[in-house]
């Protein structure tokens, strides 16, 4: 099962930072720019399933986020995940 959360950065990154990002964990991440509270700064999608649990795979992020020196996370959006359950639909034709 895959996780998928968001991390806004409080600036535009340099292609530079964005090696580093990749290099620190962050490898799996679609980095792109996008405006937050009127600012510039850079979006980082996650769509994971490399870590067992959700917990861990922001944790990662974020402690890659912090080998980037004056980087911070100014924002995170975690929608809703899928359970692991199978559908209503699927449970009753599997049974």
């Amino acid at each position: 099962m895959g996780y998928e959360f968001t991390l806004f950065l409080s600036r535009e990154i340099t292609d530079d930072e964005s090696a580093a990002l990749q290099t620190a964990g962050c490898a799996g991440a679609t980095i792109t720019t996008d405006s937050y509270m009127a600012n510039s700064v850079t979006r980082l999608d996650f769509d994971t399933s490399e870590v067992p649990t959700l917990a861990e795979a922001i944790q990662s992020a974020l402690d890659s986020v912090k080998t980037v020196p004056d980087l911070t996370v100014a924002s995170l959006e975690v929608p809703p995940q899928p359970n692991g359950e199978a559908d209503a639909d699927e449970a009753t034709s599997a049974s």
